[in-house]
């Protein structure tokens, strides 16, 4: 190809004329899409508080689905949201085969149905912070990450820091010196009760997901980790078992295109999520003063397949999969000729070294043994990147035909499609 790929982007949610609002996808570890691909499942303040809404595709009609006049909930990523009021954003996952969305509002874990029907489940203990949740692929059990509220005991108007009011002060290294747990909390998702509850101790867990077959495994993290980033943020947890383990460890065995970098505990990996099946986990990240680079842990053996990015795909972005094991990304590629458009983002500087500028949903076909990846650019989504809200976090459809997105190009945050067809020319 000789040109960017500019065209192709559909707008799939909006503001009327005249009016301002955000929409946004429900984060990655859980599809936004219901069976069948007929609805999509958003975020938006239309309200003037953020609310979950259903979009039909096929005439695009929308309801709001969830009761919030309460504003954000403080949890983790929104920083500066109301101690035990409002929605939280991030809890909101859904349980696309029923159509059932699970989220927390104010101190209450609830579900709501396709028909609105909102059914409260149980109480967020005092005390603790809350985080992405995710349900089981069979719809009978809803993890709640929580963490020991220490962990995000301060004022975000004098003590946070950039857009999205963060703590100036190193979260996990609280953690870790105040001996903070963690615990993965879970639920039965028709009485509401507690089934168990799992402390991880000096551990700051924002990410789970349950193993898409069996429900006793629970993969989950280790956030922002002040310390062996590159081996520290992956971890399962089998219930049967009642033991943790680490996914990634250090080592040199490393299949795939390394590009000559062993395993190190001052490496950096992200953003975790398991394969339909669950004989593997993907996960993204950079190798200590390396390239960036794309990751893959078959449990049953024990392997990893990495892939080590070019030098010059220097743009943050997020991996996911489609059910035939492709990926799609919204940042790292770049053209050769391309000079990238300079954006100081205030916010999301973790431990990764890599600037939030990319522009580019690119679908990913990977060749795991050979060490390949074949990028192909759909479209730009031009997101500012600045804030949570703003990261493009592409998913496939459930037929993988298409590439859902959000960007925000002006003052407010959309959704967007593309076709993830892949023309003779483009591969």
């Amino acid at each position: 190809m000789n040109q960017n790929p500019l065209n192709g982007r559909m707008l799939v949610s909006g503001c009327p004329e005249g009016q301002e609002y955000n929409t946004q996808l429900l984060y990655f570890t859980c599809s936004s899409m219901g069976k069948g691909d007929e609805r999509i499942y958003m975020l938006s303040d239309r309200t003037g508080s953020p609310n979950v809404v259903v979009r039909s595709l096929s005439d695009g009609k929308e309801r709001i689905l969830t009761d919030n006049r309460k504003g954000i909930l403080k949890s983790y990523v929104y920083f500066d949201g109301t101690l035990n009021e409002g929605l939280g954003k991030a809890s909101v996952c859904l349980d696309c085969e029923r159509e059932v969305i699970y989220y927390i509002q104010d101190d209450r874990i609830c579900k709501v149905d396709l028909e609105g029907r909102i059914t409260v489940l149980n109480q967020v203990p005092d005390g603790r912070m809350t985080a992405f949740t995710h349900v089981s692929g069979d719809g009978k059990y809803l993890c709640v990450p929580m963490t020991d509220g220490r962990c995000l005991d301060f004022d975000p108007e004098t003590e946070g820091s950039g857009l999205d009011r963060r703590p100036s002060y190193d979260i996990d290294e609280r953690v870790q010196r105040e001996g903070l747990n963690s615990y993965l909390c879970v639920y039965d998702t028709d009485s509401g009760a507690l089934l168990y509850e799992k402390t991880v101790p000096k551990c700051w867990i924002t990410h789970v997901q349950f193993h898409p077959v069996n429900p006793d495994i629970i993969m989950y993290n280790h956030e922002w980790s002040s310390f062996s980033c590159g081996i520290r943020r992956i971890w399962l947890y089998d219930h049967a078992e009642d033991t943790l383990r680490p996914v990634r460890t250090v080592g040199g065995d490393t299949l795939g295109n390394p590009a000559g970098y062993a395993r190190s505990a001052e490496d950096w990996v992200c953003h975790e999520m398991w394969s339909d099946d669950g004989t593997y986990i993907i996960y993204h990240g950079g190798y200590h003063e390396g390239p960036a680079m794309v990751g893959r842990y078959e449990p049953a053996s024990g392997r990893y397949w990495e892939i080590a990015l070019p030098e010059d795909y220097d743009a943050y972005g997020h991996f996911t999969m489609d059910h035939k094991g492709n990926l799609v990304c919204d940042g790292y590629f770049k053209y050769p000729w391309e000079v990238k458009k300079v954006r100081e983002n205030s916010t999301d500087n973790g431990p990764d070294p890599h600037k939030k500028d990319a522009e580019y949903i690119c679908k990913v076909i990977p060749d795991w043994d050979a060490g390949t990846l074949t990028w192909i650019p759909l479209c730009k989504h031009e997101s500012d990147w600045l804030g949570q809200d703003a990261h493009p976090h592409p998913i496939y459809s459930h037929a993988g035909d298409r590439i859902f997105f959000n960007s925000r190009m002006d003052r407010t945050v959309n959704v967007y499609c593309v076709s993830s067809a892949v023309s003779r020319d483009m591969a």
